[in-house]
């Protein structure tokens, strides 16, 4: 589901407001139409009650004799009448109800607003009984449109709902029953009523579209800002305050975060290279001191140890830049810069072998990314004694694999490999443990250019037989 559910603020708001007003306009045209039908009903039953009130006068009027009524008047009517019927059907009396309990189910609301008519007219009466049917179900009509030809090829009157309403004025006396049909519905009501709901939804939708996107482009321009800023920190840019007060609020916060974060950034540069340069110069000077140092041992022991801590001290400050510093990017084919690396550590006689790569071509800082390959094929070569280096394209991004024959690293421990200070053993020695920045440098510098670094084991019939150290950089 979440697959085709939007990704955007806008089109989330948007599909959960359309879905949301759509419901509501389906339920409003609902409840339209239910009022609708009750008015409709409500008017039928209003007819009834007519007919049984002027029936009955009319009846009264004419006396109990009946006259003889000829076919085509009675034709006449029923084409004449509200309701299609002739007045012999209109209006009848009987010893007997015509509408029977089990044909009258649910009928009480009928029959209430059935009453209210009939007293709204001035009649009382002591029962009502009213129900609907089918027109071609009800007996009295069927036996009148048997006898009347040109009354039964009527189209589709069978169809049509017949409402059937009896009463009953005193107890054990006379029922008076009224027939109507219920009238054809007009052409177009449903149409016209769909329309009307689209018409509106449309209008709605346009007008909280504008009100919506009002609202989210400021944070649209602010999501971009902080994207940015995260891969240049070191630019500052201040976002217009637009939108709502609450947005322009968060702008603000913003702004006044994105300076303060980029005023220390400068001054940790700062700090950094003062403690560089005044760290450095004494160790230069200490350098100098040893060699009056008779002891060729001892001497080589404090030579190493202070190459150790300039080293480090070069390491930290190099991995305080990236990001920082103004190297430009450029257009550069990662299958030459491979085969350079390599050729360096060949010079220096170490094991490390290269296939002919590929030629892929990426806009990078060619020193920043020699700088991490190198720290990979070094601990490769320290750690795994050897280191093979391969360039393939996959998913649209540049792959630098450097692939070792060593133990690999605890599983539990990747993750914690490429945090500051974390060694692959515990010794202090640099030749063997290192500082511990080298892999947090290289993941960095590929991080700086839209990358990651990826570390895992390599395992051949269940063995772990060494590991690999991936850059991968988005092409």
């Amino acid at each position: 589901m979440s697959r085709f559910w939007p990704s955007s603020l806008l089109a989330q708001v948007m599909v959960a407001v359309a879905a949301a007003l759509l419901v509501a306009q389906l339920v409003s045209v609902a409840l339209l139409y239910r009022a609708g039908e009750e008015r409709r009903e409500s008017a039928i039953l209003a007819a009834a009650a007519f007919q049984l009130v002027s029936g009955a006068e009319q009846a009264a009027r004419e006396g109990p004799q009946i006259r003889p009524r000829r076919q085509g008047r009675d034709a006449r009517e029923a084409q004449a009448v509200p309701g299609g019927l002739p007045r012999r059907l209109r209006y009848i009396t009987t010893t007997e109800p015509p509408v029977d309990g089990s044909d009258a189910n649910g009928e009480g609301v009928r029959e209430a607003r059935l009453r209210s008519a009939l007293l709204d007219e001035g009649v009382e009466p002591h029962q009502v009984a009213v129900t609907v049917r089918r027109a071609g179900d009800d007996p009295a009509l069927n036996a009148f449109a048997e006898r009347r030809p040109r009354f039964n090829r009527r189209q589709g009157w069978r169809d049509r709902r017949l409402y059937v309403a009896s009463i009953q004025r005193e107890p054990d006396g006379r029922w008076e029953t009224a027939r109507v049909l219920e009238p054809r519905r007009r052409q177009g009501t449903p149409t016209g009523l769909i329309f009307q709901t689209l018409v509106t939804f449309a209008v709605l939708i346009a007008v909280l579209f504008f009100v919506i996107r009002r609202i989210t482009r400021p944070l649209a321009r602010l999501t971009e800002r902080v994207s940015d800023f995260s891969r240049e920190p070191g630019r500052v840019v201040q976002l217009e305050e637009t939108g709502p007060a609450d947005t322009r609020r968060l702008i603000a916060a913003h702004n006044a975060m994105e300076a303060r974060i980029a005023a220390q950034l400068d001054e940790k540069d700062v700090m950094l290279g003062a403690i560089g340069h005044d760290l450095k110069t004494p160790l230069a000077a200490l350098r100098v001191r040893i060699e009056s140092v008779e002891d060729e041992a001892q001497r080589a022991k404090m030579a190493a140890s202070i190459e150790d801590i300039t080293a480090t001290l070069d390491d930290i400050l190099t991995l305080s830049r990236v990001g920082r510093a103004e190297m430009g990017v450029e257009t550069a084919d990662l299958g030459a810069l491979a085969l350079g690396v390599a050729a360096e550590f060949e010079d220096l006689g170490e094991p490390v072998e290269i296939a002919d790569p590929p030629r892929i071509v990426a806009r990078i800082q060619v020193t920043w990314i020699k700088r991490a390959l190198r720290n990979l094929v070094s601990n490769a070569v320290r750690y795994g004694g050897n280191a093979r280096i391969s360039l393939f394209e996959q998913s649209n991004c540049a792959v630098l694999r450097v692939e070792d024959d060593g133990q690999g690293i605890d599983p539990a421990r990747i993750a914690d490999m490429l945090e500051p200070f974390t060694r692959g053993e515990s010794s202090r020695n640099r030749a063997t443990g290192g500082a511990g920045l080298g892999l947090t440098l290289a993941r960095a510098i590929t991080e700086q250019h839209g990358g990651e670094l990826v570390l895992s084991n390599r395992h051949e019939a269940g063995q772990t037989t060494g590991l690999r150290a991936e850059i991968r950089l988005p092409l």
